[in-house]
């Protein structure tokens, strides 16, 4: 459109490796003002503004995007990217897991959301948070994780309707497996006990999934789909056949789901 400004301004969480990273590439290669935040500073050459952040600081949080904005005089768009997991058996899960996963993984979406959007309404801008297939799938032994990234998905549908009459668009991409530290980084707890070998069995198959999964580039590339999308649908599954899976889990018995998700993960 005739004098709309080109190059936006876009934070990205959880930038220093995997999707987070990739992303932040591929709007710098567009022409955009980019801000990564991560704990840790990205390693080589990186090319976007990187800003040490732990997206659980809230206050930190907030004074990040006013230095931000205060900067560049504006924020177009924000991508809530930032995530951890944890694997494992419900009744052997400790409190303080349960407690980190929801501050990562729900919480800091959340909160970023909530200081982004006076920044937002002013830009008409865009938030993209980063849910997942297991969302909307529950996986056995991921019980905290698909939880968390189903609270981020209807988080998002319900957001997009309250900020939609000031011009603020929200939607939410849900990548199937991929190929990042994700895997490694994730925490299982196997304990000696009734689940251990089925657990293991889980995670052994989980990580398989991962190792031959899609490449981060895959997911950088349908974000930035969404980001470049005047009116974005309220939300974006990766690859083909996710779509498909997510489109069977639609139409088919929840029950006969529930089965086919129990003999490949739960078994």
């Amino acid at each position: 459109m005739k004098g709309e400004k080109v190059s936006k301004v876009i934070i990205v969480t959880g930038a220093s490796k995997g999707i987070g990273r990739a992303t932040a590439t591929a709007l710098i290669k567009a022409g955009h003002v980019v801000y990564g935040l991560s704990r840790t500073e990205p390693e080589g050459d990186y090319g976007f503004n990187y800003m040490p952040l732990d997206v659980t600081d809230h206050a930190a949080l907030e004074k990040t995007y006013r230095e931000i904005y205060e900067k560049e005089g504006a924020i177009d768009c924000v991508i809530n990217n930032a995530g951890w997991g944890i694997a494992g058996a419900v009744e052997e899960t400790d409190d303080e897991a349960v407690k980190k996963i929801f501050d990562i993984n729900l919480c800091a979406v959340e909160k970023s959301c909530r200081v982004a959007l006076p920044y937002l309404r002013e830009s008409k801008g865009k938030i993209i948070n980063l849910s997942s297939v297991a969302g909307i799938m529950p996986i056995a032994f991921q019980a905290y994780y698909t939880a968390t990234k189903a609270a981020v998905y209807s988080f998002s549908r319900a957001l997009a309707q309250e900020v939609k009459p000031y011009g603020v668009r929200v939607t939410s991409v849900l990548p199937g497996d991929t190929r990042t530290g994700f895997t490694a980084a994730r925490e299982t707890t196997v304990k000696n006990g009734v689940y251990e070998e089925r657990v293991r069995r889980s995670v052994s198959r989980m990580e398989k999934d991962e190792q031959n999964g899609a490449s981060p580039e895959k997911v950088a590339k349908v974000i930035l789909k969404a980001f470049n999308k005047r009116n974005p649908r309220s939300a974006y599954v990766v690859g083909f056949s996710y779509k498909l899976i997510a489109f069977l889990d639609r139409i088919l018995p929840k029950r006969l789901v529930d089965y086919i998700l129990y003999k490949l993960y739960a078994e």
